[in-house]
């Protein structure tokens, strides 16, 4: 199927490079439209998708459309499309758009899926929760398990979770870099050169989180594995309990899933 996408940041950029290199779909099929039109000019030049004059000729061109857009740019990247998305397949990865609010944005008789993607989509290793409330047809949902699978691994969710997967997985990059940054900072404060310490915490973490999804066993088990009695990983184990190390991660997801909840709300207000 030929896609489309209205943005080409970070997010539309990894899709649109996961399905051309993959060739879930081929690069002359992939139409990319762009308000900062060097973006997609860029992104064309290393994929060999097609750059659009206009979101108007991106959407004719297309049978589904990406909304990769930053969700103070919704309302502009809708409006710039008018009608011409009537009949067609849009699957949006704004976050803070709720299924029934992009409904209520979207021209009568366009069909409709929310997803919620990862930055770890730029390296091919993100994970995609698909909203299981959509109205696309059989054939373009299974479009779009393919052209996802193409980044990572796709799941579907029920709509009242998604909010719940952005604070996991969509924030959870960055609570894994911070982890990564305060280990490795650990490390040069014991002498480690700065470029050697950042290799070892991100490989750690690359490893256990692998061992994670592929053992199949409890993260507590993983934990226990390394604990020795008496020995130093159990200290450590202690220092983080007494830090509140849980909680603090539980907090920061929960401080991120009301942040997505205000947003949901802002967005419904006026259904």
């Amino acid at each position: 199927m030929r896609v489309g996408f209205i943005g080409t940041g970070n997010m539309g950029g990894a899709i649109a490079r996961g399905i051309a290199g993959s060739r879930v779909v081929k690069p002359e099929e992939i139409f990319l439209y762009d308000v900062v039109r060097k973006a997609a000019e860029e992104l064309s030049a290393q994929i060999g998708a097609v750059v659009c004059d206009s979101a108007v000729e991106m959407v004719k061109q297309a049978e589904v459309v990406v909304l990769a857009v930053k969700p103070v740019y919704v309302e502009d990247a809708l409006r710039a499309c008018g009608d011409t998305l009537a009949g067609k397949a849009v699957v949006s990865i704004v976050a803070g758009l709720s299924t029934p609010a992009l409904q209520r944005k979207l021209p009568a008789g366009t069909r409709y899926l929310q997803v919620m993607p990862n930055t770890p989509a730029m390296v091919g290793e993100g994970v995609t929760a698909l909203c299981e409330e959509n109205t696309l047809t059989k054939e373009e949902r299974k479009f779009v398990e393919e052209m996802f699978s193409a980044i990572g691994k796709v799941l579907y969710v029920p709509g009242r979770l998604i909010e719940a997967v952005s604070a996991v997985s969509g924030s959870g990059p960055a609570y894994a870099a911070m982890f990564i940054e305060a280990l490795a900072d650990s490390g040069v404060l014991m002498g480690l050169p700065r470029k050697t310490a950042e290799e070892l915490a991100a490989q750690t973490l690359l490893g256990t989180a692998k061992m994670a999804m592929e053992s199949g066993k409890h993260p507590g088990a993983l934990k226990d594995m390394v604990c020795s009695p008496g020995g130093t990983t159990i200290r450590a184990v202690r220092a983080l309990e007494k830090g509140g190390f849980r909680a603090s991660i539980i907090d920061a997801a929960c401080a991120a899933y009301e942040k997505s909840l205000e947003m949901k709300r802002e967005a419904e207000k006026d259904l």
